[in-house]
């Protein structure tokens, strides 16, 4: 009798809402894997993608913020750029999808507008995101290591706990290894999930990781449902990989450290790269975001390839801070080297491990660590207000595991200030 009743609402639900019904169950052009991500200009534009199940023709509308419904003679209308794909993931039966991608420009510095996606009955809802402001206003970021594995499970409440502990923040960067399986369409519908409206509203900037790839084959997803500034080597295999971002007065650089390690070509295109973008930087502060560690949280573990190829680079053109992943487990400090022009200070960028997912390794006891933690999943919330950078390492629970301040100086090198909590590290080792 219950199963009969079901039926009839069902079938009354259907004959009084008619297509209704079908904008939320099983149609093929609701838009999902809405996503923003940074521009190479982010105080005037914001890239925004996203996908239907079936091949349809999209649209994204804008408008600056109001607190009325957005009229119809308010809004701008872009047409999306669209292409198919077939999704191929070994055994698992192909999927056909089509990603679209907008890139909303002419915005106005630090100022909020309204977007939604879509077509006809089956927009999204109308989401807010705020432009980058001037070179002089303050930035805040969040920081993530690898996500990985269990991502909806065990990381949904990492990413969520970040949201709630520093909800304005202006963008979201992570440090690769977002999923475990290269081509899982399972996994990466976790990461959206997990991410849900904070990715549509927070832009991203991401790195790959070695688990994004099959060899030299970047996952299917990474270039289909990511919109990245293409500003890096003039190489294929490096676009959308290898880029930067000028936010304000940083300028943040993602290197592609699983191709450099794959590809002799793409180690000397991005070497050669990097030198001209670190030169030519007027930025007061550089951070290189990349996969693997320059310094490892464990002794068997080691990238001295990486170092000899890139660290004179970061130390000649004055890095601030590289982000990095990988390891599964936490490390920040600097290399102890004496500056060559200033006897007793240290000089160099601060290098940090993080993990930010429940694939966890043990840590050791590296010299170069000031800070160090295993078994225990982390967040970072890195800000930035003129001459001083405040960065603070927090625990899945919102619990501030490491904190320290860098300040610049003038013709000097960066001013350390250690602001570790007084509680034990978590030296959990397997």
């Amino acid at each position: 009798m219950k199963t009969f009743f079901s039926i009839i609402n069902c079938l009354f639900f259907i004959g009084i809402c008619g297509t209704g019904f079908s904008q939320t169950v099983g149609n093929g052009n609701v838009p999902e894997h809405i996503i923003l991500n940074l521009t190479e200009n982010p105080s005037e534009s914001v890239a925004v993608t996203w996908r239907t199940k079936d091949a349809v023709a999209q649209k994204l509308q804008w408008a600056e913020v109001t607190d009325s419904p957005v009229l119809a003679n308010d809004r701008q209308v872009i047409a999306a750029n669209s292409s198919t794909i077939t999704y191929i993931d070994g055994d698992v039966p192909p999927l056909m999808l089509t990603n679209h991608s907008a890139v909303i420009r002419d915005l106005e510095p630090g100022s909020r507008y309204l977007y939604r996606v879509g077509a006809e009955t089956t927009w999204s809802e109308w989401i807010e995101f705020e432009t980058a402001g001037l070179a002089s206003d303050p930035i805040t970021f969040i920081y993530f290591g690898d996500v990985q594995a269990n991502i909806k499970s065990q990381w949904s409440r990492v990413i969520r706990k970040a949201f709630s502990t520093a909800p304005d923040v202006d963008f979201l960067y992570y440090a690769g290894d977002l999923i475990n399986h290269t081509h899982s369409e399972e996994e990466w519908k976790q990461w959206f999930e997990a991410g849900s409206f904070i990715h549509a509203s927070i832009p991203s900037m991401m790195t790959p990781g070695n688990h994004e790839y099959d060899s030299t084959a970047l996952d299917n997803h990474w270039r289909a449902q990511f919109t990245l500034p293409e500003n890096g080597p003039d190489m294929d295999l490096l676009s959308e990989t290898v880029y930067y971002v000028d936010y304000q007065d940083l300028r943040m650089i993602s290197i592609d450290a699983d191709m450099m390690d794959e590809s002799p070509e793409a180690a000397v295109e991005t070497r050669n790269w990097l030198a001209k973008v670190l030169e030519e930087t007027n930025k007061t502060w550089t951070i290189l975001t990349l996969h693997y560690p320059f310094y490892s949280t464990k002794a068997n573990r080691d990238n001295v390839e990486l170092r000899e190829n890139i660290q004179p680079l970061i130390e000649k053109y004055g890095v601030d801070m590289v982000l990095t992943g990988h390891d599964h487990a936490y490390g920040r400090g600097r290399e102890k080297v004496e500056s060559m022009t200033r006897p007793g200070e240290i000089s160099g960028p601060v290098y940090v491990v993080s993990v930010s997912g429940p694939k966890l390794y043990g840590v050791s006891d590296q010299s170069w660590m000031s800070r160090k933690g295993g078994n225990t999943q982390f967040f970072q919330l890195i800000s930035i207000n003129q001459n001083k950078l405040n960065y603070k390492a927090y625990t899945a629970s919102g619990e501030i595991y490491d904190e320290f301040d860098l300040v610049k100086r003038k013709g000097r090198t960066n001013k350390l200030i250690e602001k570790i909590p007084d509680t034990p590290e978590r030296l959990y080792t397997r």
